[in-house]
């Protein structure tokens, strides 16, 4: 979900199916059947940021933004479970909330 302004977005997911497979990349890596929640928040900042890069057609215009994520992980093959901390004490120092382009969508004119 977006806000109305663009300022915040949240993105929810519950009981994702998942594959836990902790040997991988190992070839004969098991995979067992396990199932993920989580919930992330994105706010932006007054900063605006631009990446552009003509030459490998890429470009990001947004605003800097400050990110939380909560996540639950479940096991049930091995009865396992695990729980991050909530969305208040998860805080990453860099994100991005705007629009990208690249490839043949890339456009010189922006």
């Amino acid at each position: 979900m977006i806000s109305p302004d663009g300022q915040l977005a949240t993105l929810e997911m519950d009981s994702v199916a998942v594959v836990d497979q902790p040997n991988w990349p190992a070839l004969d890596a098991v995979g067992r059947p396990a199932f993920m929640s989580f919930s992330m928040k994105w706010k932006a900042t007054d900063e605006k940021i631009v990446y552009d890069d003509p030459e490998k057609q890429f470009r990001v215009e947004g605003y800097r933004a400050t990110a939380e994520i909560a996540a639950e992980v479940e096991v049930p093959s091995i009865n396992f479970a695990w729980k991050s901390d909530p969305l208040s004490a998860s805080h990453a120092n860099f994100a991005i909330i705007g629009d990208e382009v690249n490839g043949r969508y890339y456009s010189r004119t922006g």
